[in-house]
């Protein structure tokens, strides 16, 4: 089992909800979440797909037009947070001073350096990763950045992580087209992709570059196929990924990048979190032919 053998979660959903956690609960108890931290002095940050929500609130409209898991269907699952490794243990201390139960430390959850909660009344989990995101194709480091936005991590980060994975999935494609529109491309941090910082962590990989400039691609391959975009919508994403593209594109690579593209997908270029049978589908361009 998960959970230790003295402790119990009884799920109480209210029955108004009819089984469906409302997004609206996610959003104010991540928020809720970070404050606490905040008032004991831990960095902690929202990311992942509520965090993609939580930074792209003017563009709700779009949002529930696009519906990331459909638009009867319950938008989240989880909360993924990043701190610092010197937090780790206060973060431990705050999550069960506010009534969540810390599932049990496994093989998977220390090799990936997570910590995972229970919400007190079982609605539903969180994961706390330290330092790196681990559970990655391309693992990105966190350390220096988390100062620089509240209550998530930057757009900048939220790019990064979303673009980096191989078995590229629809929940993951809608993220980005929310994200892109609503922020810009530009070299600055606030409310910005700082696609100069992006540029520079994929010049000197790659794996990573390849990745990202693929499902970057394969976005733009795809709006025409995604349901409830408007042409203004296509217009101004179009955009964003060529310039996304192009300066990505244009960032002089390390002689370590140049002789790794010698190989190619020859050799794998990604850490393969997927099972062998989702990486199979090769991510973006599965989505392509539906």
């Amino acid at each position: 089992m998960w959970l230790k053998r003295e402790e119990k979660i009884e799920v109480e959903i209210p029955p108004e909800w009819q089984g469906i956690i409302p997004s609206q609960v996610f959003m104010e108890e991540a928020k809720k979440i970070v404050e606490e931290a905040s008032k004991k002095d831990i960095l902690l940050r929202v990311m992942g797909g509520l965090g993609v929500k939580l930074h792209s609130l003017n563009q709700e409209e779009l949002s529930k037009r696009i519906g990331r898991l459909g638009k009867e269907k319950q938008e989240f699952t989880d909360i993924d947070f990043m701190s610092y490794r010197k937090h780790r243990k206060k973060v431990e201390e705050m999550f069960k001073a506010i009534g969540y139960i810390k599932r049990k430390t496994t093989l998977s959850s220390a090799a990936s350096e997570r910590q995972i909660y229970f919400h007190p009344k079982g609605w539903f989990y969180v994961d706390v990763f330290y330092d790196k995101l681990l559970v990655a194709n391309h693992p990105i480091d966190f350390r220096g950045r988390l100062e620089l936005d509240y209550p998530t991590v930057t757009v900048t980060d939220l790019f990064l992580e979303k673009t980096q994975i191989v078995n590229f999935s629809e929940k993951d494609l809608k993220d980005v087209v929310l994200l892109l529109r609503a922020h810009n491309i530009g070299e600055t941090e606030k409310e910005t992709v700082n696609i100069e910082y992006v540029s520079n962590i994929l010049s000197k990989d790659w794996g990573f570059y390849y990745t990202v400039t693929t499902n970057l691609k394969g976005i733009k391959k795809l709006l025409n196929k995604i349901e409830g975009l408007k042409e203004e919508d296509k217009q101004d994403l179009n955009n964003k990924l060529s310039q996304a593209l192009k300066k990505i594109d244009e960032k002089p690579k390390t002689m370590k990048w140049k002789m790794r593209a010698k190989v190619g997908t020859r050799k794998r270029w990604y850490n393969p979190v997927e099972t062998d049978e989702t990486v199979g589908g090769f991510g973006i361009w599965r989505l392509m032919e539906k």
